[in-house]
């Protein structure tokens, strides 16, 4: 067993075993993926002040989100696909989060269905969906996730229109799968995947195929998918979802300070600061650098979270110290998964965890409660260097 002490160790793991269509649609961005680099290097302008001489005994990293205690203020953030990455992955990787005691959000395009992760987990769970043309549809796919007893509605609002992603569509990502001579050679050398997958039933979109209209098996799947997403959404049907769903909501793509207010208007209970982990608007600026004007803007009137760009604790201290009361882990908990299923993503949990209360003392701070720009050293145009 390799010596696992940082998220990359996972994803060297993660690269060799996971056939290439499933690494880079995990790993790649939009277009040039300007967005999707930036979201890591703007962390690494942050610098931290440590501090000395004071009392570390008995630190805590537990926190609330969206009213619920966890163990540290960490989800798990919807990505579609996780039951390609590793047989079975949405269920491997929500027991998982159960068991270190952090969020597991499904994504509305998982590989198992609500009810797979459901029937395999006892600790409620967040559920993503996009906003779709379909009310009967996502009128049904709410009921049932108030039936698995889901505890929090994340809905992703950066996805009318899907960004340009090279990779997939050279890779023929598609739903169903357009397979390529060398995509199936290269399936070809992933036996321990391949093996995994011949023993499991759950190979394909489990919340939409039987469920969606018309969407019987998944050969009818592709033209349902290219005509679902709603290129016409507005704030007023978001509005409408939002009525939809009597518990926490939570609007995942924001990246600007008018759309946070706009978020906080039509009753969202928090928001996430997040570019699509730059699969959508290329160009756009990393979700990092742009905490700090919608903190500025709506940070004390509703619960701010973050995504794109986390790959450790340190990043997770960052936004946090920048005034986010939460932050969503994708890929880094997806080397996790494919490297090594269940185990990988619990170790992926265990380093951020570690390495957020280790720089958490060094800092000088006992409780990420007492985070704050105190704890960080900026550029002075980190927030201001494009208006």
């Amino acid at each position: 067993m390799p010596v696992i002490t940082e998220i990359e160790d996972l994803k060297r793991i993660y690269k060799r075993r996971v056939p290439k269509m499933f690494y880079d649609y995990a790993e790649t961005g939009s277009w040039t993926q300007q967005t999707f680099n930036d979201n890591c290097s703007d962390f690494d302008e942050i610098r931290l002040r440590q501090r000395i001489a004071v009392d570390m005994a008995g630190r805590s990293t537990a926190a609330k989100m969206v009213g619920q205690d966890y163990k540290m203020p960490v989800a798990l953030a919807p990505v579609g696909l996780c039951g390609m990455q590793s047989a079975d992955g949405e269920i491997k990787a929500a027991r998982a989060a159960e068991k270190f005691g952090v969020p597991f959000t499904l994504s509305t395009m998982s590989i198992c269905s609500i009810e797979d992760v459901a029937s395999h987990t006892s600790a409620p769970f967040w559920f993503q969906v996009y906003t779709l043309k379909d009310d009967d549809f996502m009128k049904r796919l709410f009921a049932r996730a108030k039936d698995a007893q889901c505890s929090a509605l994340v809905i992703t609002v950066d996805l009318q229109i899907m960004g340009q992603r090279h990779k997939d569509l050279k890779n023929g990502l598609s739903a169903p799968p357009k397979l390529t001579p060398a995509s199936i050679l290269n399936l070809a050398t992933k036996v321990p995947w391949g093996l995994e997958m011949l023993q499991t039933k759950r190979r394909f979109f489990g919340n939409i195929v039987g469920h969606a209209k018309g969407v019987t098996d998944p050969t009818s799947l592709g033209s349902w998918t290219a005509e679902a997403f709603d290129p016409s959404l507005d704030w007023d049907r978001i509005k409408e979802f939002r009525s939809w769903w009597d518990g926490p909501v939570i609007l995942k793509g924001i990246l600007d300070p008018e759309d946070a207010k706009k978020a906080l208007a039509v009753g969202a209970d928090a928001i996430v600061v997040s570019n699509h982990g730059g699969r959508q608007l290329d160009g756009a600026l990393s979700s990092i650098r742009m905490l700090p004007q919608i903190m500025d803007a709506v940070g004390d009137k509703i619960e701010v979270h973050l995504d794109s760009g986390i790959r450790s604790g340190q990043d997770v201290l960052k936004a946090l110290a920048l005034g986010a009361k939460g932050t969503m882990i994708g890929r880094a908990f997806v080397y996790g998964l494919g490297a090594m299923g269940e185990a990988g993503v619990t170790r992926a949990l265990e380093v951020i965890h570690k390495e957020l209360d280790t720089t958490m003392a060094l800092c000088g701070e006992r409780d990420v409660a007492n985070l704050g720009r105190h704890n960080l050293l900026l550029p002075d145009d980190f927030a201001t260097r494009w208006r």
